[in-house]
Order: structure tokens, then C-alpha cells, then sequence
């Protein structure tokens, strides 16, 4: 569950964490990766070496977003500065998409030009101590992510998560290149891991665009809203309800619809009330309410969208 308003300063620390540890682990298993590298000369290691520079370089993007985005609201820009984290994923992106398709042109290179793998005991090792590191900062990561909703650490944890598949598949690979020689099965499996890198490189852009471009937020968040609003025995409907998603808060408008014979104060205590329940909900989001008679006739969004 994410941690509330008051607990802002420790959401900041975390994530500062969380980045921090990103950037050193990436270095610690490029620096194993460069020694089995050329320690064996396999390419599926190569694959997973190109990731991991990248990986530095995405992840201290992330440590520059993280801090970015956590400074406070300013009259210039007023809804803060979490969709610094949405840029800081789509950077990422682009660097997983570029280590997927270098490494699938070296694997379509050495079809015609094969190279010989050599020490796969060695390789298999630091893969091992790889892996292990890698499952350790994801862990992390995924709490951190839990608890600040930071959109920029989930999607380095989401490239992380794709290095465990990447390192167990290296890991069988040159299991199988020591056994019984196959050295073709190395640039195989270094094909697939670009592909697979390719792929979650198109998803973890797609949803940072989507941040980007004011996405309505999933329908479960909305239908939430709406029976949140509608438990409230003065609620006599909403309309026109609005989302998105903030960098790491969402943002909620729409129209309450009251008793039209009201008094001022009293509907503005009522909408205070409706924030409220949402805020138990969703802390940090940030929330705009109209009040509208109930059955007020008048031209509505509702009607005018185009799904």
C-alpha cells in the first residue's frame, strides 16, 4: 500500500534508495560481465555485458528523475514534476531497444563467421553471482515501488526482472556449450534475449507514453472512484470523471451532483468529505470537484468523447 501525505519525506528517501542501489548493482555486474566475457568469448555474455552498460546508464537517468521529481510543486509548474520519472522510463526504452538489436546484428553476424566458446565454468559462475545480485535488487525495488507508486523505479525493476530471464537463460546455454559443444546454441539463445529485450523495451515505452499523453488512468481505479463517491449518502450522481496519472500520483476531476436547494457551505462541506474518502484510498492524489444540481440539464463530456 502506498505511504501516506505525511510520510512524503520517507517515500523520497526509499526511492532515493532504490536508485542509488540500481546504479551501484548495474556497475558490480558489468565489471563480472566484462571478465566473462572475456574470459569465454560467448555472445549471449556479450548480450548481457551491452544490457548492463546500459543498464548504468538507464539507471542513473532513474537516480537524476528520482530527485527531479520529488522536488515540491511551483508556480510554474503546479502539478509538480513526477512525469520526470515517465521520461526517465522512455530513455530507458531506448537504450533496451538499442542493446537488443546490437545484439542481434552480432548474432546474425556470427551465423556466417561462428566464434568458439571457451571457460564456460567460469562464465557460468559469474552469471551465478549475477544472477543472485539482480534478485536482490529487484526484491528491494518492488517494495520501493509498492510503497511510493514512482513509476521510474518500477520500470527499472521491469528491466531488472527481464536480466533474471536473460542471466538463467546464459546460464543454461553454456551449460550446454560445455557439455556437448554446441557452440551455435550461444548465439541462439543471445537472438532470443534481443528479441525479448526488443519487446520490453515496446511495453515499458508504451506505458511511459501513456503517462506522457495524459492516459485515463485503468478502469479499476475508476470504478473505485466512482463507488467511493456514489457510499455517500448526500451523492446523488457524478459525471464527466477525468484521470490521470501524475508521475506517481493520480489525479482526479469530475462533477458531484448535490441537492440543487443546498447552501454554498454546505455542498463545500460535503465535496470536503467526498475528498477525504478518496484520499483514504489514494493518498497524494490530487483532486478537483464541481458541484452540479442533480438533474441539471446541460452539454456533457460524457457525451461528447469518442471511444
Amino acid at each position: 500500500m502506498l505511504l501516506k501525505d505525511g510520510n512524503l519525506e520517507q517515500k523520497n528517501k526509499l526511492k532515493s534508495w532504490a536508485s542509488t542501489a540500481s546504479v551501484s548493482v548495474s556497475a558490480l555486474l558489468a565489471l563480472l560481465k566484462i571478465a566473462a566475457a572475456i574470459a569465454t568469448g560467448s555472445l549471449a555474455i556479450l548480450s548481457s555485458l551491452i544490457d548492463s552498460l546500459a543498464d548504468i546508464f538507464a539507471s542513473s537517468i532513474t537516480w537524476v528523475a528520482v530527485r527531479f521529481s520529488s522536488r515540491p510543486a511551483t508556480f510554474d509548474h503546479r502539478y509538480g514534476y513526477g512525469k520526470v520519472e515517465a521520461i526517465s522510463a522512455l530513455v530507458q526504452a531506448a537504450f533496451i531497444a538499442g542493446s537488443g538489436i546490437f545484439v542481434l546484428y552480432d548474432g546474425i553476424y556470427r551465423i556466417f563467421y561462428p566464434t568458439e566458446v571457451e571457460k564456460a565454468g567460469i562464465g557460468m559462475l559469474i552469471m551465478a553471482v549475477s544472477l543472485v545480485a539482480t534478485l536482490g535488487l529487484i526484491a528491494f525495488q518492488k517494495f520501493v515501488a509498492k510503497k511510493t507508486g514512482s513509476i521510474a523505479i518500477a520500470a527499472d525493476s521491469d528491466h531488472y526482472t527481464v536480466d533474471v530471464v536473460t542471466n538463467v537463460s546464459i546460464i543454461i546455454t553454456l551449460a550446454v556449450v560445455d557439455m556437448f559443444g554446441f557452440d551455435w546454441f550461444d548465439t541462439l539463445t543471445a537472438s532470443v534475449v534481443s528479441i525479448f529485450l526488443l519487446v520490453n523495451a515496446y511495453k515499458l515505452a508504451g506505458r511511459a507514453i501513456s503517462t506522457l499523453t495524459d492516459a485515463e488512468l485503468p478502469v479499476e481505479v475508476r470504478k473505485k472512484v466512482c463507488e467511493i463517491v456514489m457510499s455517500s449518502p448526500f451523492a446523488k450522481g457524478l459525471h464527466d470523471l477525468r484521470t490521470r496519472d501524475l508521475g506517481g500520483a493520480y489525479m482526479f476531476e469530475f462533477h458531484l451532483e448535490l441537492d440543487g436547494d443546498l447552501p454554498l457551505s454546505a455542498a463545500h462541506e460535503m465535496t470536503e468529505a467526498v475528498e477525504e474518502n478518496i484520499w483514504e484510498e489514494f493518498p497524494n492524489a490530487q483532486i478537483i470537484i464541481h458541484q452540479d444540481p442533480v438533474g441539471i440539464d446541460e452539454e456533457r463530456l460524457d457525451r461528447k468523447l469518442v471511444k
